[in-house]
């Protein structure tokens, strides 16, 4: 047996009512759902956001669902520039009211945590500037989370600001170590530029680890597979999260999987709860 849940991301849901795709996710099994916020399934600046929230806290709760908040949606804050703005742009008030509904949202809904990342850095913008602006950012939007006891789970990403490990270590040392600011670990990012072995990645962020994504993927590629099309061995991977004691959502992360969402959908449990049991033997 297993200690670990799973969980799938509704950006790998994108052409389904989310209504439907709960429904889904939830008979086929899963114990929760990382919800993208974003103009489709659930929009915080809608007018009748507030109540959307509140019938979704009672849909989860109806289906057994738990759920953790992401907030990597395109193109929500600006049409023409997809993820913009980042906490390191001019414009980066816009991301940090995002990332403050994102929390109260996350609070009404019960949810885990809420994850976010640093953003790719304006090429207009010097190193220092950026860096400043993360710090300011991070320490505003986390001023939020604790008044809601919400932990925040920082993803480092290949290609952004903070992108691996050690970037996010700098960060949270910046930030003089905060309660309740923690990692979100993409598995598949582990693999992709690390220099740490997969489970040796777990291992190092443990004591950190508040939201786990997971996926396959290829070394010095940034590109979500289906599992068992990459270079992974996941039984040591789930290994590794049931020794690190993590009992946060270990949710699919297949954001351009849509057009076959309930098929891989119950593909990736299988091959997911297949390897639990065997990192167990």
């Amino acid at each position: 047996m297993t200690g670990l849940r799973f969980g799938y991301g509704t950006n790998g849901f994108a052409n389904h009512r989310l209504a439907d795709a709960l429904a889904i996710l939830a008979d086929l099994g899963y114990d929760g759902v990382a919800l993208t916020l974003d103009h489709g399934h659930l929009n915080p600046y809608a007018r009748n956001a507030a109540r959307r929230v509140d019938a979704l806290a009672k849909r989860l709760a109806a289906l057994g669902l738990s759920v953790v908040i992401e907030t990597g949606a395109r193109y929500l804050l600006d049409p023409w520039h997809k993820h913009a703005p980042t906490l390191l742009h001019d414009e980066r008030a816009k991301r940090v009211d995002f990332l403050r509904r994102a929390v109260t949202i996350g609070a009404d809904l019960g949810a885990e945590a809420v994850s976010f990342w640093a953003g790719v850095k304006p090429a207009e913008v010097d190193d220092t500037t950026a860096w400043q602006r993360l710090v300011d950012g991070c320490a505003d939007v986390l001023a939020t989370a604790q008044q809601h006891a919400m932990p925040l789970g920082l993803e480092p990403e290949p290609g952004m600001f903070v992108q691996d490990i050690a970037d996010w270590r700098r960060l949270h040392t910046a930030l003089e170590a905060p309660p309740g600011f923690g990692i979100t670990l993409d598995i598949g990012h582990c693999r992709c530029l690390e220099d740490l072995t997969v489970p040796d990645c777990v291992a190092a962020v443990a004591d950190h680890l508040v939201n786990v994504q997971i996926d396959d993927m290829r070394r010095g590629t940034h590109e979500h597979l289906e599992f068992g099309t990459g270079e992974i061995d996941f039984p040591p991977v789930l290994a590794a999260l049931e020794r690190a004691g993590y009992r946060g959502l270990v949710a699919v992360e297949l954001p351009r999987h849509s057009h076959a969402a309930p098929t891989v959908a119950a593909e990736s449990l299988r091959f997911l709860q297949e390897a639990a049991s065997d990192g167990v033997q």
